[in-house]
């Protein structure tokens, strides 16, 4: 008995000390990554910035602690900020020891307002004289959009370029509905509202597809314009080499036909860099990543007149109150509007740049946000700048801007709204459920999924619904300064690209963050200022403590696992969670 009690007190032992041990370690391990990350990138002489894009883009990354944890452990997938990499060409523009930047292109998941932005930043970074250097081993389509800015395109012997223009392919989930016994109760106002389409059809609606085929269209335009001008290729000859499909050809075809320059293995690449760069095939090459562009500091001297130029980040999908799935990357209401008010009451804050990328979602925390812009608006000028998305939602936060800038292939416009709420009595009659009701007034019972909606309760929904579309032109007309007949021509739910949502008036400039930011300054009637984001990006230790490992199972291992599927995964996951009246484009455009 001894020997055992002996032997059991020296394993507990050991599983505590080891325990302490490991955790020590883990510390260390984590301060030894922060600090390297804090510090400071010196530059050498005949350096070349990599650019290597492996992932996805997002406006801006967070702190995330568990994302470290899910490298150790073989997940190689890689988040990417798009105002990082945005600076990040910036500072090697200014920087006089980056000599070039090599773009190695893998696979990126990003919508094509993105990566024209990129794009324009390095068209802007070759006016320097410096150069650009492309490689892939496979070139994406968008990839190789961005990719073609480049002096020389570089691709593997047997590697390929896709260039098949573009397509959307939404999904549609009516049947697989209609066999579980769910339906779906659609109150809506546009005739090009479809976001209710994949609930209630089987296919695109003909005012839907043509909608998407002039979006598609006019975003296919910028692209083949943009390669064109680059590649010097006609864009006749481009759409031929589409319709070609010269993936499925031996990669010569693409040096033939000019949309590549040079064969070449990947593991050659970097003696090619050494020859531009002038520096012997046997001394080391310079590289700096991203991640170590972050930490190089900018050659511009600080500013010392107090002026403050807020750029403020609207993000993802539009809520009312934090906590639910749908709020975690996305735009609270609630959380927006204070935020927006402390930059009204701040004094030194002479201007606000509102970077909108959302699809839409809450009508009512639409209208909430949309009061706190303009009561922003009253005390200084508020630019809108448009990312991949500002619409529905995202444009009835956007319309009552001093100016609104947009990229020509931003998705905005989709002035709309709708109301989606499912009736279960097919699925409770399959599986045997049934209810029954007491009530004291006529509507008591009025949201019951039980049961479908009467007549009386049908025209009630559709009221709040009509007026809810008509304060939502309303808006937009005050807001545009246009008739509001004017706006209802082009309202009805249909989406724009950028492009075209200039000519109809809907956006004032055409541009990225950086046009938007030159307006504020103008506005502002400011010489010296210095830039700052907002909200604040959380510290590790924050991020660490406000990481739930939920969102980690989610976010992380289900999205590596689901891919593309992902999106479709997330649309029902968060379907119940959603405000019951709707401003948003459809929940999947599935553009590719």
């Amino acid at each position: 008995m001894k020997d055992f009690l002996k032997f059991t007190l020296a394993t507990v032992t050991g599983i505590i000390l080891s325990s302490i041990v490991l955790f020590i370690i883990s510390m260390v391990t984590l301060f030894g990554i922060m600090s390297a990350s804090d510090t400071e990138t010196i530059v050498k002489k005949n350096s070349v910035m990599m650019l290597d894009l492996n992932g996805t883009l997002v406006e801006r990354t967070q702190e995330d602690p568990l994302g470290i944890l899910s490298q150790w452990f073989g997940d190689e997938s890689n988040t990417y900020g798009l105002d990082d990499i945005l600076s990040s060409i910036q500072k090697a523009k200014e920087n006089e020891n980056i000599k070039g930047i090599y773009l190695q292109a893998s696979s990126l998941g990003a919508s094509y307002a993105s990566l024209q932005e990129i794009r324009n930043a390095l068209l802007d970074f070759k006016e320097s004289g410096k150069f650009i250097i492309a490689y892939a081993d496979s070139y994406t389509q968008g990839l190789y959009y961005l990719s073609s800015v480049a002096d020389k395109v570089l691709l593997n012997p047997k590697g390929m370029i896709e260039w098949r223009g573009i397509a959307s392919t939404p999904l549609f989930y009516k049947d697989l509905l209609q066999k579980i016994g769910i339906e779906m109760q659609v109150f809506k106002v546009g005739t090009y509202k479809s976001a209710v389409e994949p609930f209630i059809a089987t296919e695109m609606s003909p005012a839907n597809r043509e909608q998407v085929t002039a979006f598609i269209t006019s975003i296919w335009g910028q692209v083949t314009e943009g390669v064109s001008a680059s590649r010097n290729i006609p864009i006749d000859s481009l759409n031929v080499y589409a319709d070609r499909m010269l993936m499925f050809y031996p990669s010569e075809e693409s040096i033939q036909c000019g949309l590549a320059d040079t064969l070449i293995y990947r593991n050659d690449v970097r003696n090619y860099l050494k020859k531009l760069v002038e520096i012997d095939e046997d001394d080391n090459l310079p590289l700096v990543g991203l991640s170590d562009m972050m930490n190089v500091k900018k050659n511009v001297p600080k500013d010392k007149s107090g002026n403050v130029v807020a750029i403020y980040y609207a993000s993802g999908e539009i809520t009312d109150y934090p906590g639910s799935a749908t709020s975690e990357d996305g735009i609270v209401g609630s959380k927006v509007i204070r935020d927006l008010r402390k930059l009204k009451d701040d004094n030194d804050v002479k201007a606000v740049v509102l970077r909108v990328n959302s699809p839409g979602g809450s009508a009512f925390a639409s209208e909430q946000i949309w009061h706190a812009v303009k009561e922003l608006k009253a005390k200084k000028p508020v630019i809108v700048s448009m990312g991949d998305y500002a619409a529905s939602g995202g444009y009835y936060i956007s319309c009552v801007a001093d100016t609104i800038v947009a990229e020509p292939t931003t998705l905005t416009g989709s002035i709309g709204i709708f109301g989606i709420i499912p009736n279960a009595k097919g699925l409770t009659d399959k599986i045997g459920l049934s209810y029954d009701v007491v009530k004291t007034n006529k509507y008591a019972d009025f949201g019951n999924i039980m049961r479908p909606f009467n007549e009386d309760e049908r025209s009630l929904l559709q009221m709040m619904i009509t007026e809810g579309y008509d304060t939502f032109v309303s808006r937009c007309a005050e807001g545009r300064q246009m008739p509001k007949e004017a706006i209802e021509k082009i309202a009805e739910g249909r989406v724009w690209t950028g492009e075209t949502a200039k000519k109809l008036g809907l956006v004032d400039e055409l541009g990225g963050i950086d046009k938007a930011l030159d307006i504020a300054v103008a506005k502002a009637g400011i010489e010296g200022y210095t830039v700052v984001s907002y909200p604040a990006k959380q510290d590790f230790f924050s991020s660490l403590l406000d990481t739930k490992p939920t969102n980690y199972v989610e976010s992380q291992l289900l999205k590596s696992k689901l891919g593309e599927f992902y999106q479709q995964f997330g649309l029902l996951k968060n379907l119940q969670e959603q405000s019951m009246i709707q401003a948003r484009i459809p929940f999947e455009l599935n553009v590719k």
